[in-house]
């Protein structure tokens, strides 16, 4: 039980099966499985994992009746993953068109990291930085 994630973020997209193929493109996520929406192309919940993290994807609440979701600008959080490999991975986010935050680089707390955003707006980082604290 030890390895098994214990937090799973959950991010509600406009064009939830499009998303859920970018980001297994851009920043390597395999599909654990994808339950359909009542809506043609739409999706109830998904997960999708890298090793042993998980986060849940499903469309958001008023897409399939045109309501908006407030601008990505507007958000006030965002998903922080470890990656031990951040060169490669950077590689493969900017490969797929991720909208760069900043390139990679050092910080004052030991991580070398990068930020993006994703296909439609929530943001990311990715770093060597695995939640030790100090």
């Amino acid at each position: 039980m030890a390895d098994l994630p214990k937090i799973f973020p959950f991010i509600r997209y406009d064009d939830a099966p499009a998303a859920i193929e970018w980001l297994c493109a851009a920043f390597g996520f395999e599909k654990q499985f994808i339950v359909p929406g009542e809506e043609p192309g739409t999706i109830a919940h998904a997960q999708l994992k890298i090793g042993p993290e998980v986060i849940m994807v499903g469309t958001a609440r008023g897409a399939a009746r045109g309501e908006r979701r407030p601008a990505a600008a507007e958000a006030r959080q965002g998903i922080h993953m470890y990656m031990p490999d951040i060169e490669a991975h950077y590689k493969r986010a900017k490969a797929h068109g991720g909208a760069l935050i900043n390139d990679v680089r050092d910080t004052e707390y030991g991580s070398r990291e990068f930020g993006a955003l994703d296909c439609e707006g929530p943001s990311w980082s990715f770093g060597t930085y695995s939640g030790e604290g100090g």
